[in-house]
């Protein structure tokens, strides 16, 4: 699936202003996982709250790799104990499948339509020994905002947060 057709998995119904977290595994999840994770990620999001009010959420695994949680701030503040409650949830699903979600030091690329992950002190000499170029598609797990999980999600190395930290020749 290309990055529209998993963006179609995610509701319509949320502003664009919404807050999003997204964790990267650090391997494809499988099929009977994903199903499992779905089940386990949808029954938390339906009960999410802060401090007894109901938010509006959502979660889901993108790309095989990526477990994004959504929510709706419009109408409520999300609080340090309703983020730190969908932590639970990932370290839950770490254990329970043996998968690595809080790694912020491995990078996520498209390359060639397959999405590849490296080491971040790897990024350098894929670079110069041109597995990687300055137009190799980033996921760029940074963005807090779902107009930006939209429009800056996957992007050039070139215009990403990384550009400041390697050569581009």
């Amino acid at each position: 699936m290309n990055l529209k057709e998993q963006l179609e998995l995610i509701p319509k119904d949320f502003p664009e202003s919404s807050r999003v977290w997204i964790y990267q595994s650090n391997r494809p999840f499988q099929p009977k996982e994903k199903i499992e994770i779905k089940e386990q990620l949808e029954h938390f999001y339906l009960q999410w709250n802060v401090h007894g009010a109901e938010i509006k959420g959502w979660a889901g695994i993108l790309f095989d790799h990526f477990i994004v949680f959504i929510a709706d701030d419009s109408a409520i503040s999300i609080s340090g104990c309703s983020i730190d409650s969908s932590v639970k949830v990932l370290k839950s699903i770490e254990r329970q499948y043996n998968v690595q979600l809080f790694d912020r030091m491995t990078i996520t690329l498209l390359v060639k339509d397959s999405i590849q992950m490296l080491p971040f002190s790897q990024l350098q000499y894929a670079l110069e020994k041109e597995y990687i170029t300055s137009h190799t598609l980033v996921f760029n797990n940074l963005i807090d905002k779902l107009i930006h999980l939209r429009t800056d999600w996957l992007v050039p190395l070139k215009d990403s947060w990384i550009k400041s930290h390697v050569q581009i020749q």
